[in-house]
């Protein structure tokens, strides 16, 4: 299940089999001057049909918006076997409901995705990416306004991690060095911008600059001036996960959170463990979400204690998300309370029973197990009318 069915050059639709790779359709659009919609680190592994079962974020939702935005339509496998083709090629379709919408994010527990029918878009050939210093994260969050406010459409990505997590991933990758290395700062933002003239788009980078600076936003930074130091760049943001797994014991956590509240938990956390653990913040800044990192010699009870559910609670207190884009699955399933009402879940319970009303795709994935026993007695109810 890993073919290209079709690619319209002329509207930029691609639709292909779910077990395509990620970065090998990337590779099949840079031929033809376009571009999958979605990145990250795993996209040399991950599938497209996880990708959209998980309703996968990365890199450039800021830019593309999610993958439900792309999503132009959907062929499906029930659990009883029965095909539902919504495999569209269509930018606007009103004819009743967005039924594809529901199978998006669902983490297979509703259908098998089986292909899928995407819009992509150009691939832009002027890219820059800077990597810039701040003393305090509100400087982060004056960086994003003034990004939002300067670079406008250019603007395809804006990261930021703070200075455990750079020293974690210098630790522990080979060939990496610090951009900045005549000065230590709390926060390090990675900002890129995608558009179809360098001189223009460079002329409002370097404004963008100038204005941070003057400001005093920044408190340093440096462009990427090839595409190697490009590269590197963006290896000192990906880096991070696999340095971590090299350090030890990890616990993760993949919130979203409004902004101005994003870095709170962090700290309040580390303050929490003392000196049991390093707890560490990076992520997708311009759309909120936060990868929360706690590094430990050993995985610990007392640590595991002191982490849940302290983190869901804190979240949840912020109206935020415990799952950003990475999805509840098995082990977070009971979780969702902390996000949604207990009458959100009801009503999930209850599309499960109805699309899949014996429990056999992705089981106790998602829903919390006692959502299970609900279900089963809203399914002896509609029997018996």
């Amino acid at each position: 299940m890993d073919n290209i069915i079709s690619f319209d050059e002329g509207n930029g639709i691609l639709v292909c089999e779910a077990g395509c790779i990620l970065e090998k359709l990337d590779s099949f659009l840079a031929e033809k001057g376009y571009m999958m919609p979605l990145d990250f680190g795993a996209k040399g592994s991950c599938q497209i049909g996880g990708n959209i079962s998980t309703n996968a974020g990365g890199i450039h939702l800021l830019r593309y918006g999610s993958l439900r935005a792309n999503i132009l339509g959907l062929e499906i496998v029930l659990a009883n076997g029965q095909v539902i083709d919504s495999l569209r090629s269509l930018r606007k379709d009103n004819t009743g409901y967005d039924m594809k919408q529901i199978f998006i994010g669902a983490e297979g527990t509703l259908g098998v995705v089986t292909k899928v029918s995407i819009l992509t878009p150009a691939r832009l050939s002027s890219r820059n990416v800077v990597f810039l210093g701040c003393k305090y994260f509100t400087d982060c969050q004056r960086a994003l306004k003034e990004a939002r406010s300067n670079l406008g459409e250019i603007l395809s990505a804006f990261e930021f991690l703070d200075r455990k997590a750079l020293d974690m991933v210098l630790s522990h990758s080979d060939g990496l060095r610090d951009p900045l290395p005549d000065s230590k700062h709390s926060f390090y933002l990675l900002v890129e911008t995608t558009g179809s003239c360098f001189n223009h788009d460079r002329e409002k980078l370097d404004n963008f600059l100038e204005i941070c600076m003057d400001k005093g936003v920044v408190a340093d930074g440096v462009v990427a001036q090839d595409n190697q130091q490009f590269r590197s760049f963006w290896q000192l943001r990906e880096g991070i996960t696999e340095a971590l797994s090299k350090a030890g014991a990890v616990y993760k956590y993949d919130l979203s959170i409004p902004v101005p509240y994003m870095y709170n938990i962090v700290e309040n956390l580390q303050h929490r463990l003392g000196d049991l653990a390093v707890v560490m913040g990076y992520g997708h800044l311009g759309d909120g979400n936060l990868h929360l990192n706690i590094s430990a010699p050993r995985y610990d009870s007392k640590i595991f204690s002191l982490i849940e559910p302290f983190v869901y609670e804190w979240t949840a207190s912020h109206k935020g998300s415990v799952s950003a884009e990475h999805g509840l699955g098995f082990m977070k399933a009971d979780a969702i309370y902390y996000s949604k009402s207990p009458e959100m879940v009801q009503w999930m319970t209850r599309f499960k029973q109805m699309f899949d009303c014996n429990g056999i795709l992705n089981p106790y994935k998602v829903l919390p197990g006692s959502s299970f026993k609900e279900g089963s007695r809203y399914r002896n109810v509609s029997n018996s009318s």
